[in-house]
Formats: C-alpha cells, structure tokens, sequence
C-alpha cells in the first residue's frame, strides 16, 4: 500500500510495491481534482511517498 500523508485518505495498493506506486500517481491526480472542484484546500507537499 502507498499513502500520501498530506492528502487525507489518499492511498493506493497494488500485487507490488511499483504498482501500489504506480497506482498513487493516478490516486494523486483524482484527489486534487476533486479537492478543486469542491473549492478546499490543497496542502503543501512535505515529503516523499510512504510505503507499509
């Protein structure tokens, strides 16, 4: 599974750790579209990607 701390429930998994990375970069682009047409805030990234 990979996590992206600064955008709350933004995660993804995949049967590899590149496709569970792989997967967030989609994951990513759909929450800050969604965060933009919902008017909120997008934070400021603070650090690389977690992996558990």
């Amino acid at each position: 599974m990979t996590e992206v701390p600064e955008l709350a429930g933004c995660m993804s998994d995949g049967a590899t750790a590149q496709e569970a990375h792989r997967n967030a970069e989609t994951v990513i682009l759909e929450w800050l579209e969604t965060a933009r047409e919902l008017g909120k805030v997008i934070p400021e990234p603070k650090g690389k990607l977690m992996y558990a």
